[in-house]
């Protein structure tokens, strides 16, 4: 049972800015505290095996250097790994290639902290319709399958988000998180009717809704 309410308030989201060498980009931050240890938290987010049982099946040479292949989603090359605290990648997918930055942040013996920054560059086609719940929301539903994972150590079913996200408490979490997206976007700076837009585009497309 989520608890969806708790999920959306564990979580912190900050829109930004950064330079690159290409140019500027935005950065969409999203972060949660769970109930294991760094080292554990980073076999998490790092080993195939891991992976596999709470965010989708990956492969590949998971080393600087190597390429990764997440099934039927993103894939890229690792770029960095500083083990058991910070790696860096490329996010490639649908022809457009942008960066994750994850790093795991020790709160105690027991506690860790997860943080990721996605990074894309400001003319990033998907932004001026979506804004920055088109990659939140999806990290926010992959941070739904590590809580589960770290807190039962269960294995969360590969179908979970399909089968989830249609129901009463699914479409909860997808409107509640979209609306923190929102404000995370107004309070970066942009307008507040382009932010309003874009969080209603976007949680209308993960609803499988029709936006009028």
């Amino acid at each position: 049972m989520i608890d969806v309410q708790h999920q959306v308030n564990s979580v912190r989201r900050t829109v930004g800015g950064r330079t690159l060498e290409a140019g500027e980009a935005r950065v969409i931050t999203i972060s949660q505290s769970y109930p294991t240890d760094a080292d554990d938290l980073w076999d998490a987010c790092t080993s195939a095996d891991r992976l596999r049982r709470w965010f989708m099946p990956v492969s590949g040479d998971l080393t600087v250097g190597g390429t990764y292949q997440l099934e039927r989603n993103a894939g890229g090359t690792i770029q960095t790994c500083e083990p058991p605290r910070r790696f860096t990648a490329t996010w490639e997918y649908g022809g457009n290639v942008s960066w994750i930055e994850l790093r795991i942040i020790e709160e105690g013996d027991d506690r860790a902290r997860m943080e990721l920054d996605h990074i894309a560059h400001v003319d990033d086609e998907m932004w001026p319709q979506f804004g920055p719940g088109a990659v939140g929301l999806g990290w926010d539903l992959a941070l739904v399958g590590l809580a589960i994972h770290t807190a039962t150590k269960a294995d969360v079913p590969p179908d979970f988000e399909n089968t989830w996200v249609p129901s009463e408490d699914g479409k909860r979490f997808i409107r509640l998180a979209g609306e923190q997206w929102y404000r995370a976007q107004v309070t970066w700076g942009d307008d507040d009717a382009v932010a309003r837009s874009a969080a209603d585009n976007t949680i209308a497309a993960y609803l499988g809704e029709t936006q009028n």
